[in-house]
């Protein structure tokens, strides 16, 4: 199947993750990785998507029958027969604010040659989960988009032998000269840049060469900061808050949407945060909400809270 020209394309391992959930004794077992959650959003907002990945044999097939029936162009993801899909045990505290990550299983590296060769966006978002993106490849999609965009979470993770998640910081800084946008969470970026003070980690990220920088700060909302300017952008309010996964995803899906639509950044930031509050209000990424619904929630916050 020829790989179709979207609006935007994501890149980067689909996972099969286990979330335990305080509520519950039992896990449930649920796609995840960023590539889901981004690619979901960006259809619910009548965008078109394309994924970039590598699964395992053990990849359901419903799992790509589901995506497939929601429009997401698939053709550039691989099928490895002999390979386990990237697999992850997620745990979450009480409060659900904090999480303990296992990887279980790990598909082979995404490599220059799996990109296709006819691949064309207008943004394309590098969504590592398990370090499986290299500055190679980064560079080969820095020639496919207008927008290259970064979430690092995947590159700042080192896995211990029985796969235990901590946190590294050492990331091939020259990718950073090839994005336009980058966003993390408050945690990464401090890991990222070696300073505790959201402020000092910002202007580190923005001397590395990028314009635009997002930094989700959970319940209190996400700070932008556009060539160095900062605003504060406020949480869009969840019916329910069932299952924090895929917040982040949501919200850079919901932005980059509406970013190559040549919307104010502001806007954009408040469409994330809406998305975000959403996905939040369902097990792994079984709930977005609908197109009006996202737009609502981020009028919410933008006209009354930020364009005053």
């Amino acid at each position: 199947m020829a790989f179709q020209t979207s609006d935007v394309a994501v890149v980067g391992h689909f996972a099969i993750d286990s979330i335990r959930l305080p509520s519950r004794s039992a896990p449930f077992v649920v796609l995840g990785g960023s590539v889901t959650y981004v690619a979901f959003v960006t259809k619910r907002l009548d965008a078109t998507v394309s994924i970039i990945s590598k699964v395992g044999g053990d990849f359901p097939e419903a799992y790509m029958w589901w995506l497939g029936e929601e429009g997401i162009d698939l053709s550039g993801v691989t099928k490895l027969a002999n390979e386990q899909t990237t697999r992850f045990e997620l745990r979450y505290r009480k409060d659900l604010s904090n999480r303990t990550l296992k990887l279980t299983s790990k598909t082979s590296e995404i490599n220059v040659s799996d990109l296709p060769l006819s691949l064309r966006a207008k943004a394309v978002h590098v969504a590592p989960i398990a370090g499986e993106i290299s500055y190679e490849v980064v560079e080969r999609l820095k020639r496919c988009a207008e927008v290259l965009s970064l979430d690092p979470q995947g590159l700042l993770r080192r896995f211990g032998k029985t796969g235990n998640v901590t946190s590294r910081t050492k990331v091939d800084k020259r990718l950073f000269s090839l994005i336009n946008i980058y966003k993390s969470s408050r945690d990464e970026i401090s890991a990222l840049t070696g300073h505790s003070n959201l402020k000092s980690a910002i202007k580190a990220v923005h001397d590395f060469g990028v314009e635009t920088v997002l930094v989700t700060l959970g319940a209190k909302g996400a700070v932008l900061s556009v060539l160095g300017t900062l605003y504060n952008i406020p949480a869009c309010r969840s019916s329910v808050f069932v299952d924090p996964t895929g917040a982040g995803d949501a919200f850079i899906g919901g932005f980059l949407t509406e970013y190559i639509r040549q919307k104010d950044s502001l806007w954009c930031t408040c469409v994330g945060s809406a998305a975000a509050s959403l996905v939040v209000e369902g097990i792994g990424p079984t709930f977005f909400g609908k197109k009006e619904e996202i737009y609502e929630r981020a009028r919410s916050v933008y006209e009354k809270e930020i364009k005053q």
